[in-house]
Formats: structure tokens, C-alpha cells, sequence
């Protein structure tokens, strides 16, 4: 018998009138629906799951009008944090913009792309700060937004941002879906990236030729069919329950293809030198899609490939080597599902751990003085947020099947404290860093203002609505101190040098131009953080 606590329930009732009034004021439309959900379910469930979904519903109701925390504690606004990098995602869309988009500056782009050999490939994204699709990084994007939506179930709903992070998934889904126009063709690029980083214009206006390139049976890169094949199994997994089942069924069948594709007709993926060439090979890609694939399925072939063709490790996790992040899902399936046979990939993924656990004994990335990972002065931010949701999902994986710790050489950290290190990493680019600066436009009072980005520092098509041209953007814009006209809302860039230094300078794309990956990370890191924050605000024993 459920034991009643009536300040708990109190609490709860307070929140949702707190919450009525924030979805009145916000309009996050499925947030309050899906709080009142969570708690009705897990009421007739397990009462402590009620007690963390009430305080999740608390933390949105009254975190929301509180910029200087959740609840309002003296901590990052992840609410804010999380709803801003979705949103990020609508200013890097390619293509026929929806009656829906909230990113206004923005307009139609590159409609025609694909035309030359009569295929569709209009929409998708943009990967940073330029005007050319690249396949390779955009899928690995749409994989980690997937495994951000799954992973980060109840939080992404209890932020209001369920809806819009969906829509991100599908909106690079269906560009993945369209570039697989055979089992063994898949379009990898549209734009010349030479002739596009010669101009400086924003993508409306954009003349620079829309050159497509593709791998087929004759031509393979491996690494770019299973980065899609995980894309669509994870994006899969999504949409899987939703009550029309034609997309997830497309999904589903375009994963399997590709994944046969990848390893029937192996090769190194080249094609997008010198701008996403693939240095870790494609062993890790195929382990990747192959534990998606086994996880969306449960296809004893996908396991079979797991098992037998183990090995391979990383200090960071890319959207060049994906080997601890197979290592996390084969991991998951060991402890959660006891498959002893992928017992050796959790081994992999405790040696990533130690190498980015400061004094762990074992560290190989190092942290700046003001306590950010640092594995490269370029783009840094990517390995940052990688390895912050990876360590997320593996706290929280190793406090649901009961494993106490990870053990370095010289250190032995608890699950609480590899999810505590995460948050770190993004309460460091939301703020709490030696500049007091967040890396995240348009989060908090100080930010870049001067990102490396051709669609945000040429004024917009609705405020200048006439042709400009390739060369007029790099004298009138690029070189320029003013900030950037259009702020691009929730972008994260490069981020600091070793040092903890930032000079938002626009021709610094080392450490001022944002990326899809970057974000795609930082959301399901973020969500983490706001799970850990919920349960720092009361500690409730039933």
C-alpha cells in the first residue's frame, strides 16, 4: 500500500497551477499535457517515479520566470538552456521553410538542390557556419538528437520541449531518407565546399554551385552509410510508437539497407575532403550503427556483428570516431539486458571515462584552468559536449542496473559523480567559467556577438530584401567589429582556448563558428543537467 504524503502532493498541486499560467504566458503547448500524463501514470506505478515527475513539473513552473536558476536556485537556467539549442536548429534549415518556423530571419534556401540528377535532396541542414549540406556530420547530429529524445524521456517533455525536438529529428531524417535514392546510392553532399568558403553571403542568396556527391557500390564510404543507418535506427526509435507508422517503417527500412550497404561494399569515405575526411576509419561507424540497429530490432544479426567484431577505442567521441559511443550502447545491453558477450565494450567505454575524468591516473584530455575538457584548440566545444552526454547516459545507466562505480588506476568515481562531472561541463558553457561568459548566444547577459556565421552576420532578406553578392558580404560584413545583425539563438561555438580566452571575433572560426553536432550533444547533456538539478531541489524519502 502507497503511503500518502500530503506536502508532497501539495507541492505537486502548487506547481501545476505555477505550470497552467507558465504554458498560458509560453505557450509550450505539450508540456503540461505531458506532466499531467507522467504523474497520472506512475501514481498507478511506482510512487517514487510520481515524486520525480512532480518535482520536474516544479522546476518548469517555477524556473521558468527565474533567470537565475530552476527553482530558484543560484544555477544555470537549463530549461531556458535546453528550449534555446533546439531552437538553434531552425536557423541551420536548408530548404522550404514551415509556416511554423520560429527563426524569422531566416528564408527559403537552396530549393533546387538535387535537380542536376533529377533527385530531391532540398532540406536537411546546414553543419555550421557555411552554406553546403554535408551528410556525414548532419547524420551524426540527427543520431545524437535521437539519443538525446530517448534517453531524456521525461525531461525534454517537462521542459516544454518534446514537440520541437521532434520536429529537429525529422527535419534531418527526411533529408537522410531523400539521399538514399537506392540500396547501394546515397548522397553525401550538396555544395562545393571550396567555391562556398570563397563567398560570404547568406544562404538565401547563395549562387556558389550546388555540386552533389554520392557514394555507390563502385565509389563506397562506409563511414557515411552506417553514420546514416544509426541516424535512422536511432530517429527510428523516436517515432516508432507514434499512431501513423509510415515514417518510422521508412526509417527502419532505409537503416537496414544502409547498413548492408556499409559493410557489403566497404571503403574510406573521402569524398568531403579536406572539409569532413574520415581519419578514424570506418570500423567504428559500422560497431555504431550495428548497436543501434541491435537496439531498435533486437535482429540477433546485429548482435552477431557486435559480437564478433569488437575492438577499438577513443578519448573523444566525434562525428569522426563513434567507438564509445558503441561502446555506451553494447554497454547499456550488458548491464541492463545481461548480454555477458558485449561485456569487453564496457571495458572500452571505463577506459574513455578515465581518460576524461580529471586525477583519474589514467587522464589523456585535459582540463583548462577554469575545469573545461579540452582535446583541441579547434572546436573544441564538439568534444566538450560529446563526452558530456556520453558520461550523462552512462551515469545514469550504471545507477539503474546497480553498478557502483568505475575504476581507474588512480581514482574510483561513483555514477554520481561522472554525471556531476557532465553537468560541469555544461554549466562551463552556460556561464560558470572565468569570463562569466556563455557560450551560447542569446543565453544570459554575455555571450558571443560576433559568431562565424554567413546567415547571421549579413543582414536578413526581410531587412535588406534585395541580391548580395558573393564579394559584397566579405567587405561589408565579414571584416566588421558590430555584432552580428541576425543573433542566432541557442548556437554554441567553438568555444575558448586552453586558457580559458575568448575573443568573439568573426574570423575566428576555430572558436566562433557553431555546429549542428556541438548542439545536437549539449541537448541531451543539458537535459541530464536538469534531471540532476530536480533532484538536488528536495530530497524526498516515501
Amino acid at each position: 500500500m502507497a503511503i500518502r504524503n500530503t506536502t508532497i502532493e501539495a507541492r505537486t498541486h502548487t506547481a501545476l497551477i505555477n505550470y497552467r499560467e507558465h504554458v498560458r504566458t509560453h505557450k509550450y503547448d505539450d508540456t503540461y499535457q505531458a506532466c499531467v500524463v507522467h504523474m497520472a501514470t506512475s501514481m498507478a506505478a511506482v510512487r517514487k517515479v510520481w515524486v520525480l515527475m512532480a518535482l520536474m513539473c516544479a522546476a518548469v513552473g517555477l524556473g521558468a520566470h527565474d533567470s537565475g536558476g530552476i527553482g530558484g536556485l543560484s544555477a544555470p537556467n537549463y530549461i531556458d538552456a535546453l528550449a534555446k539549442s533546439i531552437l538553434f536548429f531552425e536557423g541551420q534549415r536548408s530548404g522550404r521553410l514551415p509556416a511554423n518556423q520560429r527563426v524569422t530571419w531566416r528564408g527559403n534556401s537552396a530549393v533546387y538542390d538535387g535537380q542536376a540528377e533529377g533527385v530531391n535532396l532540398t532540406g536537411g541542414y546546414y553543419d555550421a557556419g557555411d552554406n553546403v549540406k554535408f551528410g556525414f556530420p548532419m547524420a551524426f547530429s540527427v543520431s545524437l538528437l535521437s539519443w538525446s529524445a530517448l534517453e531524456f524521456r521525461d525531461e525534454v517533455p517537462a521542459a516544454g520541449q518534446l514537440l520541437y525536438l521532434r520536429s529537429a529529428i525529422q527535419w534531418g531524417a527526411y533529408f537522410l531518407l531523400r539521399a538514399h535514392t537506392t540500396p547501394t546510392t546515397l548522397y553525401t553532399q550538396v555544395g562545393d565546399g571550396n567555391a562556398d568558403h570563397q563567398c560570404w553571403e547568406r544562404p538565401e542568396d547563395m549562387d556558389t554551385p550546388r555540386t552533389l556527391y554520392k557514394i555507390t557500390a563502385s565509389s563506397p564510404g562506409s563511414e557515411a552509410a552506417g553514420e546514416a543507418a544509426a541516424a535512422l535506427a536511432a530517429a527510428y526509435l523516436v517515432f516508432k510508437d507514434d499512431p501513423d507508422k509510415t515514417l518510422a517503417t521508412q526509417l527502419l527500412a532505409s537503416s537496414r539497407s544502409l547498413f548492408d550497404f556499409a559493410n557489403n561494399y566497404r571503403g574510406s569515405f573521402q569524398s568531403s575532403c579536406p572539409f569532413y575526411c574520415s581519419y578514424s576509419g570506418y570500423q567504428d561507424e559500422l560497431q555504431w550503427a550495428a548497436a543501434w540497429l541491435y537496439r531498435a530490432t533486437k535482429d540477433r544479426k546485429y548482435l552477431d556483428y557486435l559480437q564478433y567484431n569488437q575492438g577499438g577505442s577513443s578519448n573523444t567521441f566525434s562525428w569522426d570516431n563513434k567507438y564509445p559511443g558503441a561502446q555506451m550502447l553494447a554497454t547499456r545491453e550488458y548491464l541492463l539486458a545481461g548480454r555477458s558477450e558485449l561485456k569487453s565494450y564496457k571495458t572500452g567505454l571505463d577506459s574513455f571515462v578515465c581518460a576524461v575524468m580529471p586525477n583519474s591516473g589514467n587522464t589523456q584530455i585535459r582540463t583548462t584552468p577554469g575545469g573545461l575538457l579540452f582535446a583541441s584548440d579547434t572546436v573544441n566545444l564538439q568534444y566538450t559536449t560529446t563526452a558530456a552526454l556520453l558520461l550523462s547516459i552512462y551515469s545514469k545507466t550504471l545507477r539503474s542496473s546497480g553498478t557502483s562505480a568505475v575504476q581507474c588506476s588512480g581514482a574510483r568515481f561513483t555514477a554520481d559523480q561522472i554525471g556531476s562531472f557532465a553537468t560541469s561541463q555544461v554549466d562551463y558553457i552556460l556561464g560558470k567559467n572565468p569570463l562569466g561568459m556563455s557560450y551560447m548566444v542569446g543565453y544570459g547577459s554575455k555571450y558571443p556577438l560576433r559568431i562565424h556565421h554567413r546567415g547571421s552576420s549579413v543582414p536578413s532578406i526581410y531587412a535588406l530584401p534585395r541580391k548580395l553578392t558573393c564579394n559584397e558580404g566579405y567587405s561589408s560584413w565579414f571584416p566588421t567589429s558590430n555584432p552580428n545583425p541576425n543573433v542566432h539563438v541557442g548556437a554554441i561555438v567553438g568555444g575558448p582556448d586552453g586558457n580559458d580566452q575568448f575573443q568573439d571575433n568573426r574570423g575566428d572560426s576555430t572558436h566562433s563558428e557553431p555546429t549542428t553536432y556541438i548542439n545536437a550533444a549539449f541537448v541531451g547533456a543539458c537535459a541530464a543537467a536538469l534531471r540532476r538539478s530536480v533532484g538536488d531541489i528536495a530530497s524526498v524519502t516515501i
